[in-house]
């Protein structure tokens, strides 16, 4: 066939900043953003974007620079995934759990030339701003007051956010993208298991992620959307810029809590919302005070640890529909996604709660995921038992890592990207992770999955949280090791299980070579903003921990910090704090 010509009639670099325009065009009067008392329509948010565009230029932001924020879920956070791209920059979005040191560390690495800032995270800029090495130029702060109530807060007599928009002007044409493999933003990961790395986003991936998780996730025309996972992770899993494709509303929540939930989901008629499963928990136990009707189902994305299956088919219960996924910051957010099959609707209930504690497969952005032995890269036998690591290749895979020529070549062979995730194939083509090929135990030479440990911990009556790690064996050079915090009373105080209670309940479900030989119980796990348990925390801490089978003294007491200490040995762990 003859060559024709590529021209503007019918090729045009992908970006999901299309996104906005054709917004303000088709859903014009539609409400973009909910907040407090806040109302914007789709036309209102275009026209603020093309403000904060004009006006970054006008600071002399210019192609490729870094523009990073440091906020909650607040309409200006939702306003910069398309602001900064349209004055040509990167957005880089901080998680809001980080201290001063890492904060720092993250805007030296990416020379940042603008820092905006929420006002409650006003101190930790400053406290940031303080760490940064003298080799590293300080960015120009802009602060984020509130809307409808503001604090009047500055820094060093700079800017306030509503002054930039309403100084930008919204006639300056927006930056045209002119190659779709340019960056968009730069998300650096949560540090669960190294030092974090920067994963730089393209326009085409970005665009892509946005599409195939719409489609697989069955997003319809105008859904209610409700930001109970933080935009800045993964930049909001693309659903930023996913919102304004489907001229969605955009419920924005400063905290992640049950009465917040629970009044929105009831004022606003929420339809979808993502959270890692740790939010089911916040869900399932509210107080009395806190919870509203939810008359219609909720669509819920998740990721993150796979949940349980005892927590999935509470949740669902209680009047949401969820859907797993499993994903990473390198794939632009969910990865897989385990799309249901109407026939699963005709097993028992346990049935399909494990069907849907599957990671899935692979989405449509992705052109292939597999599980291959990495030495050989040949692919394990597709029958539910054969592990190997997960891989991925496609357009929603990251560019690589931003100033790190090390870890990029590294997480590439052969034309795949390892995710460094354990996993199995099932006959029905669908993929269950197993474990982090770090997070297998090797006992006595059998790999044992901590996953398939912990959801049996998740079975028993009393177990909100579990995790499992290895502790050292002078027998087995290694064992399993469960820490696990308990469901509380009407007085809110955890109740009291017994060591011994909870390491039968797994010798009664699962090998015994499998049996945790020590549980830990404490308030709360240690975990990213993101819900991930830090197993890197729980495993320095199993290191000098003992098995229960090497003490013989008196039976396991109840500390107040949280620790059951056994026996006589009486070894005490602070709480752990919520933290990246």
């Amino acid at each position: 066939m003859e060559k024709l010509p590529k021209c503007a009639a019918n090729y045009t670099p992908l970006s999901p900043v299309t996104f906005l325009k054709r917004a303000s065009m088709v859903y014009s009067h539609r409400t973009s953003i909910i907040y407090k008392s806040t109302r914007f329509t789709w036309n209102q948010t275009h026209q603020r974007c093309l403000r904060l565009a004009s006006s970054l230029r006008s600071l002399g932001i210019t192609k490729n620079d870094v523009v990073s924020v440091l906020a909650p879920n607040i309409p200006a956070m939702y306003e910069l995934h398309f602001g900064v791209p349209m004055a040509g920059a990167v957005l880089n979005t901080i998680n809001t759990r980080l201290d001063a040191a890492n904060v720092a560390t993250l805007l030296a690495h990416s020379e940042a030339k603008l820092l905006f800032v929420d006002y409650q995270f006003v101190p930790l800029a400053r406290q940031a701003l303080c760490h940064l090495p003298s080799s590293a130029a300080s960015p120009a702060v802009i602060v984020i007051d509130e809307i409808d109530d503001p604090t009047g807060i500055r820094m060093d007599g700079g800017l306030e956010y509503e002054q930039l928009i309403s100084g930008g002007n919204p006639d300056e044409a927006a930056y045209e993208v002119e190659d779709e493999w340019d960056a968009i933003a730069l998300n650096y990961t949560s540090g669960t298991t190294s030092a974090p790395k920067g994963v730089v986003y393209s326009h085409r991936g970005a665009y892509l992620s946005v599409m195939s998780l719409l489609l697989q996730w069955g997003v319809g025309n105008q859904p209610v959307y409700l930001w109970s996972l933080p935009m800045f992770h993964c930049n909001g899993w693309t659903f930023t810029w996913g919102m304004a494709a489907r001229g969605g509303t955009n419920v924005c929540i400063r905290t992640t809590s049950a009465a917040e939930i629970y009044r929105a989901i009831s004022d606003h008629g929420v339809t979808h919302m993502c959270c890692a499963p740790v939010v089911f928990n916040i869900i399932l136990e509210a107080s009395p005070s806190d919870r509203r009707p939810i008359n219609s189902r909720v669509e819920v994305l998740t990721g993150g640890a796979p949940p349980p299956a005892a927590l999935l088919e509470k949740i669902e219960q209680s009047g949401f529909h969820v859907t797993h996924a499993y994903g990473m910051t390198e794939a632009t957010g969910p990865a897989l996604v385990c799309e249901w099959w109407a026939e699963w609707d005709l097993r028992p209930a346990e049935e399909q709660a494990a069907l849907k504690a599957r990671q899935g497969i692979s989405a449509l952005a992705l052109e292939e995921v597999d599980v291959k032995d990495v030495k050989s890269m040949e692919s394990v036998p597709r029958d539910g038992r054969s592990l190997g690591e997960v891989v991925l290749r496609g357009s929603n895979v990251m560019k690589g890592y931003f100033k790190n020529e090390k870890d990029t070549n590294a997480a590439f062979k052969g034309g795949w990207f390892l995710t460094g995730d354990v996993g199995v194939i099932h006959p029905d083509g669908y993929l269950e992770i197993k474990d982090r090929s770090k997070d297998v135990i090797i006992s006595g030479g059998e790999n044992i999955s901590s996953v398939e440990v912990e959801t049996v911990l998740y079975r028993h009556p009393m177990v909100v949280e579990a995790a499992v790690v290895a502790m050292p064996h002078p027998r087995w050079g290694e064992t399993p090791c469960a820490f696990v915090a308990l469901a509380r009373d009407e007085g809110g105080e955890q109740q009291r299980v017994r060591e011994e209670e909870i390491i039968n309940h797994c010798r009664n479900n699962m090998a015994r070579f499998m049996v945790p030989k020590k549980v830990v119980f404490m308030e709360e796990l240690p975990k990213t903003s993101t819900g991930k348990i830090l197993k890197f925390e729980l495993r320095e801490m199993a290191r000098n921990l003992k098995p229960l089978e090497m003490i013989t003294t008196q039976p396991a007491t109840w500390t107040k910090k949280g620790l059951i200490a056994s026996q006589d040995n009486m070894q005490t762990l602070p709480t752990p704090i919520t933290t990246n």
